[in-house]
């Protein structure tokens, strides 16, 4: 019980009494904006008022989305950046700064996924994957840092993880390592520049199951087509978390109470976490449909673009009632109680 409460607690960060903009007064970048959480991001956060810069790799998709979001009114501009080069997440920086002058959020969104056991998974294919979710991370979470320090301004940074990079999982088996990287990133960044009092905060989302073109985009392995079953967020649940903690510094931010079930339970009880893992995730990870051909995935090209949603199977809900939660410090602290008591009841029980 303690544990859980101080959890609760901890997540109640503030880094060195920093106060963002309002959306309305922000330019905000995001990459991986042409489908997806970032596709969805983009349209949420110009309808509450930001400027939005807009990166991937598919340069239709992009134009049209600035096209769409510029006859509504809103201020847009796109960048094509493939975010595993250096110099393509510099040239995203350069457009913010020519079209706006600045930018004062930066979300990493982007990101690749590959399906299939770890000892089948070419070196080639993990190497690719590792330069957009991770490296991608780092060249952004750098000039983001840079641009807040030069202007002396506070700024977000928001990088986008995943329930896979709080506790392995097997078929993703490559994919949760490069998000493991990700939140070892974030968390250590976070500390650095909580320390030498930088204008910059630092918040890491942990999405679970989201509904949305990721399956068809990842690479895949196996016989039948990756796709989620069971309990699925929409995108926009995440988009919500993302542009809340644009708003409000915050260290963490869970979609779903089970991505941060699935974190407690990891830790709590491994080995029972192992044993369910290895039930529940091979059947839930596809639906009865051939996998398509791996050349034609998203890893080494660009994926299809303007698709908010998936072709997902199960329970999709409407939002994460975890997320309302976290925007309420005390019943985030409640919510997160209640979680730790269950595996603490758990393991008493085991004992």
């Amino acid at each position: 019980m303690n544990q859980s409460m101080s959890i609760g607690k901890i997540s109640q960060w503030r880094p060195n009494n920093i106060t963002l903009k309002p959306l309305e007064d922000q330019v905000i970048v995001i990459t991986g904006a042409s489908s997806g959480i970032g596709l969805t991001t983009a349209r949420m956060a110009a309808a509450k008022g930001a400027k939005v810069v807009v990166a991937a790799r598919n340069e239709d998709a992009l134009q049209e989305l600035v096209d769409e979001l510029r006859e509504k009114g809103y201020a847009a501009a796109w960048v094509k950046a493939d975010v595993g080069r250096e110099a393509d997440v510099n040239k995203i920086a350069e457009t913010a700064i020519e079209e706006f002058g600045r930018f004062d959020t930066w979300v990493n969104n982007a990101g690749v996924a590959i399906f299939g056991h770890a000892m089948d998974v070419s070196n080639e294919d993990i190497k690719r994957m590792f330069d957009t979710n991770f490296w991608g991370v780092v060249y952004g979470s750098k000039i983001a840092v840079n641009h807040f320090r030069e202007r002396g301004v506070p700024g977000a940074l928001i990088n986008v993880g995943s329930l896979f990079g709080d506790r392995g999982t097997v078929i993703q088996s490559t994919y949760a390592p490069s998000k493991f990287a990700v939140h070892g990133w974030t968390e250590s960044i976070r500390m650095e520049l909580e320390k030498k009092k930088a204008p910059v905060s630092v918040t890491l989302i942990h999405p679970g199951r989201i509904d949305t073109p990721y399956n068809e985009h990842a690479t895949s392995y196996m016989e039948k087509q990756p796709a989620h079953r069971g309990m699925i967020y929409p995108p926009k649940a995440v988009a919500e978390a993302i542009l809340y903690s644009a708003e409000n510094p915050k260290r963490d931010m869970y979609i779903g109470s089970q991505a941060k079930a699935l974190e407690l339970f990891g830790t709590l009880l491994p080995r029972i976490t192992d044993k369910l893992m290895e039930l529940v995730m091979y059947p839930t990870q596809h639906v009865d449909r051939p996998s398509k051909p791996r050349e034609e995935s998203a890893l080494h090209q660009a994926g299809y673009g303007m698709h908010e949603r998936g072709t997902n199977k199960g329970w999709i809900r409407s939002c994460s009632i975890y997320v309302k939660a976290c925007k309420r410090p005390i019943l985030s602290t409640v919510a997160v109680t209640g979680i730790g008591l269950a595996a603490w009841a758990c393991a008493k029980r085991k004992d």
